[in-house]
């Protein structure tokens, strides 16, 4: 379903030069995992996402999303993608209900489809007690949830999300990562971002470590366990990302 082939993303900086944020990363996400992409803030994370969601151009190398290249057929991928960023932003006057039936225009669906696909994802992620409400007077929990469903609401096959538990609190982000569990359980495909090791143990199928923009090990939890020889999720990565660091 997503196929990443050394994919590499650089940018040029007055004072430093060229900043090589992706640095040839390659990985596979069969259809129906979820793929956990774990890497401290800097690591390449977002950059690596924006260029599978077509946000971006690859410097050099390719990715293929549910069959099509990010190069090559751009506006094919962004059909069957649904990319939830750090950086989502609603518009503050519409309610949540105006602003995902809004995105479900955008994406082409019909009114009628879109009353149906809205009432599902109400229902999913618990949103009817706002619905009606402006996006301005919601909660930090609330506007994510109404961002989930904008960012799903034309039924992608694949789903990116770029750290959606961030500065959540504990409930609001149990619902965030039972509801993308759920969304493996229908057969959707999943890159989920984070440095929660946590939601990664919860949820990941296949694990990739990326640091300075580069694919450092790659596993499920248990292969990551027997390479480094360590149990806590937080050890594995320090010991792949940063191999020096005091125990």
């Amino acid at each position: 379903m997503i196929e990443a082939r050394s994919l590499t993303k650089t940018f040029r900086d007055k004072k430093r030069g060229e900043i090589r944020a992706v640095d040839g990363v390659s990985f596979r996400v069969e259809p129906g995992q979820i793929y956990g992409l774990l890497g401290a803030n800097g690591a390449g994370k977002t950059t690596t996402l924006r260029l599978l969601a077509t946000l971006l151009q690859p410097t050099a190398g390719t990715a293929t999303v549910a069959g099509f290249d990010i190069v090559a057929a751009p506006e094919k991928v962004r059909a069957r993608v649904g990319f939830l960023a750090t950086s989502t932003a609603l518009y503050g006057r519409l309610t949540a209900r105006e602003m995902i039936a809004y995105f479900g225009r955008l994406n082409g669906l019909a009114e009628a489809e879109i009353k149906v696909r809205l009432q599902r994802l109400a229902d999913e992620l618990d949103l009817h007690e706002f619905l009606d409400r402006r996006c301005e007077k919601l909660s930090t929990g609330m506007k994510q949830k109404t961002s989930i469903a904008r960012t799903l609401i034309h039924d992608p096959a694949v789903m990116i999300f770029d750290e959606p538990t961030l500065g959540l609190d504990v409930m609001a982000a149990r619902a965030i990562v039972r509801f993308v569990r759920d969304c493996k359980g229908r057969g959707k495909t999943v890159i989920y971002s984070t440095h929660m090791m946590s939601e990664v143990e919860k949820l990941c199928d296949t694990i990739g470590i990326i640091h300075g923009g580069r694919l450092l090990a790659e596993g499920t939890l248990g292969e990551l366990r027997a390479r480094t020889g360590e149990h806590d999720m937080e050890e594995v990565f320090v010991k792949v990302a940063c191999p020096e660091e005091p125990a």
